[in-house]
């Protein structure tokens, strides 16, 4: 115990120094800013500022790297609240209730609970970093083929509890999203499957376009000459408006403890990610609450669970990442590579090896959420005037963002026409009553 105290007390005067945390509030003010912007997401901006951590100390680019992280990922929900756009694949789950608490005039409340929920899934998951990382790496490699084949077709299963409606239709769109994720190169023999002469599709289909094209255009099309500017709330919210009420407090305890913990666990598996955890978490708070017709329809649970989960996985996915050299997604390999432009070897010895580095670096994730709280909380004011702006020009500045972001992720013009493609997909799906959530957890679980 007194080491564990000498360890968390020189993370916190590594983690507190001038430098750090101006490249920690840089990281989470880029991260949110960036995050708005429907299809960027948080690949794209460090892939962008990575070139800056190979002359910076290794400390200071893994504080901004992850501050971008985190700031990336409030910043899509700010997106997927207001306007039902998600800003990364992860935030489409937070769509189904922040966006009617939005038409609710409740946007603030959403977005202010929502940060809220961030910092305790960023907190349980960095105690569970600090006291039981070797111990949770170990167990996380005792997960082989058949365990990974089970919570795979368990989150198949489990897509059918997230959308209201028929569970037909909905294990209708899992099957229809896993054909979508066949699509591509065989990962044994190489042969193209579904391509239907398309080389563009010889890779596979792009998760951002397909989310972007189910929930942002498919949003946009439905919306015009339907929102009328009378219903939509004026001016700057008052604190009364951002403050939730004792209900909303009361009824997100327990999602709040078990998004978490669901987010943690999924973090942990390398591969696993915080889209899954999101998606999981909201299917398990349906099937617990005594009340599930509420969900779809504004049910803070409905966005305090896959929150929390998606922050805690976000955390937690630096275990396996740092404690055995195994990345777990494309932005933990960009970590790595951080580490190694440095020449830190990430492994077991990590900790022993660099414990001001590890130490200071956990301190700085709970500086990083307190830091996204402190500037945002003050800034609902800000987003919530994007509602504001007149429909006839907020729509066409939507679609040039979309058509912006997809272009920065592949440099393709063809994944902008897989945007208008699923776009076309999700207004039919609409038209006759299929939920697009279940398709989007089906395309990703499917591969894996």
């Amino acid at each position: 115990m007194p080491d564990f105290i000498s360890n968390i007390l020189n993370g916190v005067d590594v983690a507190l120094s001038y430098t750090n945390l101006l490249y920690c509030l840089f990281g989470v003010t880029v991260g949110t800013l960036v995050g708005v912007i429907p299809g960027i997401g948080v690949l794209t901006a460090i892939s962008l500022l990575f070139p800056l951590t190979f002359h910076m100390d290794p400390m200071s680019a893994l504080t901004m790297l992850a501050g971008i992280y985190y700031g990336t990922g409030y910043g899509g929900r700010i997106a997927a609240i207001l306007l039902r756009i998600p800003g990364e694949p992860s935030s489409a789950i937070t769509t189904l209730d922040g966006y009617p608490m939005a038409q609710q005039g409740r946007g603030a409340v959403a977005l202010a609970m929502t940060a809220v929920a961030s910092f305790v899934g960023c907190s349980v998951s960095i105690i569970l970093l600090t006291v039981l990382a070797p111990t949770i790496a170990d167990y996380a490699l005792s997960f082989g083929a058949p365990e990974y084949c089970a919570l795979m077709v368990l989150g198949l299963l489990t897509a059918s509890a997230i959308s209201d409606g028929s569970t037909v239709k909905s294990l209708a769109m899992v099957i229809l999203g896993v054909m979508f994720g066949t699509v591509g190169a065989d990962i044994y023999t190489g042969m193209p499957r579904f391509t239907f002469g398309f080389n563009e599709l010889a890779g596979e289909i792009s998760l951002i376009a397909l989310a972007l094209g189910l929930f942002g255009l498919n949003e946009i099309v439905f919306s015009i000459g339907k929102v009328a500017a009378e219903d939509l709330p004026k001016g700057r919210p008052k604190f009364s408006e951002i403050k939730p009420t004792r209900d909303d407090v009361n009824r997100s305890w327990f999602p709040l403890l078990r998004g978490s913990s669901t987010g943690a666990f999924f973090g942990i598996l390398p591969g696993a990610g915080a889209t899954i955890a999101a998606f999981t978490a909201y299917a398990i708070e349906k099937r617990v609450s005594k009340e599930p017709e509420r969900f779809g329809k504004g049910a803070v649970e409905g966005i305090m669970a896959p929150e929390a989960a998606e922050n805690s996985s976000q955390v937690a996915s630096f275990i396996p990442t740092f404690a055995l050299g195994i990345p777990g997604s494309a932005t933990m390999a960009l970590m790595l590579g951080a580490l190694m432009v440095h020449g830190i070897s990430p492994g077991p010895r990590l900790i022993s090896d660099n414990p001001d580095m590890f130490w200071g670096l956990i301190v700085s994730f709970w500086i990083a959420n307190l830091m996204l709280i402190i500037l945002n909380i003050p800034l609902i004011g800000v987003w919530i005037r994007l509602l504001n702006i007149p429909y006839r020009l907020l729509f066409p500045c939507i679609l040039v963002f979309i058509c912006l972001g997809m272009y920065t992720v592949s440099y393709s013009p063809f994944d902008i026409w897989m945007v208008v493609f699923f776009g076309a997909v999700g207004c039919l799906m609409r038209y006759v009553g299929f939920p697009p959530a279940p398709l989007l957890i089906g395309f990703v679980l499917g591969p894996l």
